[in-house]
């Protein structure tokens, strides 16, 4: 954050000083009480729940507040600034902060791609601009705030991820972000315990439309079903395609397995370019898509981006590959899982076996609310049809997409556990240097984490 003094603060926020001084530096802000330390200002919005030691032991600090309260006032070395409205007056002072930066700033949104998405974008701006943005996944809305405050006088560009919990969530973070690239990687199906129904979901994600302003530019997945069915009729701003099977601006073709990365053909304004992208599956290739869109945006050029994608890294648990158990090959695709990350991992499964026996360990899909039965079958259906030698189910939900897979044709062995007991000893069994296994979970889901942890070991040296 840009260090600012409780003057231009009250000035921004339209606030009466009651006590304290106008020349105290604010190095901070929060609207969490328990983050409240020295040399920071609280909006203190959480009226029902004010912890008086919290703010008593963080002095030198300063309060906004619309209502003034004794305590507060008996509390030493503590600036109190009093507003109308509390809410009013933090979104003016949000408003007031990022209109202080003519920046470019990239909104990444979608069912999965959005965090290597965002990656990449940051990896080619950094070789020549200061860029700031998510770190890891980190993307829920509580952490809007701190990350808006990461912009600072000497920020060329910013790039952040806007989840879907729940409606609205991209529109609340655009009111934060006041985003000029927005991207949509693609639309699939989850946080449906949130969303409620596909339906719902598809519309809060089709909100960076909303969140961009008419100048701003949209970049969104030609081949994602339902991406291509986002109204754009009121749109005035730019829209940029990106594909591989579907007409697009950035369009890719032939595509190769190489190693530890795709190798692929890129067209963009007639021209074609040899792009190599680090990590595996096409999915990967319309990540890297969109993050050459967006960096063309800010004037990156194609062959710039080329040569910096090449030293691009995924974080750890994205399709990762090592050596595991027995010699075998270990695909670690734990980050997240949902049906489009599940159907990218088979697919990539396929893509690099390369004779192996081909083993799946695979979790339960989480946040699916009503319809958890029924996109498990589904997946169950995409996994027949990709096929694998040996699939390994872990939980109820998993059990059912198992049954479904030989419903619809899996010929290959399965397995399905209530829960992880027994599955080490059967991986014990199964695992040795011609085959590769695949182990496909959310982060939290940390019985299968744990049998991860014993089946990889580092690659030889």
């Amino acid at each position: 954050m840009r260090t600012m003094s409780v003057k231009e603060i009250r000035n921004r926020i339209n606030g009466q000083l009651i006590q304290g001084s106008d020349e105290f530096l604010v190095n901070d802000i929060t609207y969490h009480q328990r983050k409240l330390g020295q040399g920071k200002l609280l909006f203190l919005r959480e009226k029902s729940h004010i912890n008086w030691d919290v703010i008593s032991n963080s002095t030198p600090c300063v309060i906004v507040t619309d209502t003034v309260y004794d305590k507060l006032k008996a509390i030493e070395k503590c600036t109190v600034i009093k507003v109308q409205d509390i809410e009013r007056s933090f979104w003016r002072f949000v408003s007031s902060y990022r209109n202080q930066f003519s920046i470019p700033v990239v909104a990444v949104t979608g069912t999965s791609g959005k965090t290597t998405t965002k990656d990449m974008i940051k990896h080619i701006l950094s070789f020549d601009r200061n860029v700031t943005g998510t770190k890891t996944s980190a993307n829920s809305r509580t952490h809007h705030l701190t990350y808006l405050l990461s912009i600072e006088s000497n920020t060329d560009a910013a790039v952040f991820e806007t989840a879907v919990g729940a409606p609205g969530d991209v529109l609340s973070a655009s009111r934060y972000f006041k985003p000029t690239i927005g991207i949509i990687t693609n639309i699939g199906v989850t946080h449906l315990d949130g969303c409620k129904t596909p339906e719902a979901y598809f519309q809060a994600k089709a909100e960076m439309v909303q969140a961009l302003s008419q100048k701003g530019t949209l970049i969104i997945n030609a081949d994602d079903a339902n991406t291509r069915k986002i109204k754009l009729d009121g749109f005035q701003g730019k829209v940029l395609t990106f594909g591989i099977t579907h007409h697009a601006n950035f369009k890719a073709s032939k595509i190769q397995y190489g190693y530890n990365g795709m190798k692929f053909a890129l067209t963009f304004r007639s021209k074609t370019y040899s792009v190599f992208v680090p990590g595996y599956g096409v999915h990967q290739i319309s990540n890297v898509l969109a993050a050459f869109a967006a960096a063309y945006e800010m004037g990156i050029s194609i062959e710039k981006s080329t040569k910096r994608i090449l030293s691009f890294r995924n974080l750890p648990a994205h399709l990762e590959c090592s050596k595991g158990l027995g010699g075998c090959i270990i695909v670690d695709d734990t980050w997240n899982s949902n049906p489009i990350s599940l159907k990218a991992a088979f697919r990539v499964l396929n893509g690099i076996a390369r004779g192996r026996k081909k083993i799946a360990l695979i979790g339960e899909i989480n946040a699916l609310g009503e319809l958890s039965l029924d996109i498990h079958k589904e997946t169950g259906e995409m996994i027949a049809k990709n096929g694998v030698d040996v699939l390994i189910t872990v939980g109820s939900m998993a059990t059912e997409m198992a049954k479904q897979a030989v419903k619809t044709g899996l010929k290959g062995e399965v397995h399905s556990f209530p829960d992880i007991h027994g599955v080490y000893p059967l991986l014990e069994k199964m695992l040795d240097e011609k085959s590769i296994l695949l182990i496909k979970c959310s982060a939290s889901d940390h019985s299968i984490i744990n049998v991860k942890k014993k089946v990889k070991r580092l690659r030889p040296k």
